[in-house]
């Protein structure tokens, strides 16, 4: 009998087949200390957390032409990530305002931020991708912390995804204070900058990028100083995509002494 044809009358098989080729060979022991040491807890559905690890250069095709890998539960992580960081700031900065809170909880969620996030916590070492296109996907480990948010909610739930993600993690591994007060409105100090130099300074949205099964849409935007096309970006919104092509130009202008 082929193996096609075993898979198909023996699908419980073929769903073992399928986990035992999402998760890496030797790295139990790894993902294991992950989970005790930094997250604090020894997960019970680990297949679920396989998956969250499992990037898209990596996908498992099964039946129908469906692909395993961890962009649903990135779509998932994202939208809880979302709230428990806005649950977190409503409580910490009682005497704040909207205008405050949402740029801070901008910064945090950035794919910038959890990028740095998920190598801080060695989350980047779990991430199972095709290591020959190393380098080409700049938001990987940013997306793999997401979809481990959206795996832990899955697996214990709203209250316990809190304790671990915001009382845990990001206690231990993020200075919240310090990123609220560091800079993050490079467009608007871009667009200063033009005013006093008489420069027109535009930005542009370039192309919109349907981005894994569920269809979420990055953006990618791109700034221009008297119609000269510079730095571009590209993020889950326009606002981000703009603030980060904001900062690769206003950091080139500093580069280059044109700061004055």
């Amino acid at each position: 009998m082929s193996s096609f044809l075993y898979f198909v009358s023996h699908p419980a098989a073929f769903k073992e087949y399928v986990w035992a080729a999402v998760f890496h060979r030797g790295g139990n022991r790894q993902f294991y200390m992950f989970f005790q040491n930094v997250l604090g807890y020894t997960p019970k559905n680990t297949k679920i957390y396989q998956v969250a690890f499992l990037h898209r250069s990596k996908s498992i095709q099964v039946q129908h032409g469906y692909k395993i890998n961890n962009e649903r539960l990135e779509y998932l992580g994202d939208a809880v990530l979302s709230s428990m960081v806005a649950h977190l700031l409503y409580r910490k900065y009682p005497m704040q305002g909207e205008g405050f809170l949402s740029e801070l909880r901008s910064k945090i969620v950035s794919r910038s931020n959890l990028n740095k996030l998920a190598e801080k916590i060695g989350l980047d070492q779990l991430i199972n991708y095709n290591r020959a296109q190393q380098g080409v996907f700049k938001s990987m480990d940013g997306d793999a912390f997401e979809a481990l948010v959206g795996a832990i909610y899955l697996e214990k739930g709203y209250d316990f995804t809190y304790k671990v993600i915001i009382d845990r993690v990001m206690k231990d591994y993020l200075d919240i204070d310090a990123l609220a007060n560091s800079e993050w409105n490079f467009k608007g100090r871009l667009i200063d900058w033009g005013q006093r130099n008489h420069k027109v300074v535009a930005f542009e949205q370039v192309r919109a990028i349907m981005h894994g099964p569920n269809n979420r849409r990055q953006f990618e935007c791109r700034v221009s100083i008297d119609g000269v096309p510079g730095a571009s970006a590209i993020d889950y919104s326009i606002k981000s995509a703009e603030q980060l092509a904001a900062e690769k130009t206003y950091k080139q202008l500093g580069e280059q002494g044109l700061l004055v």
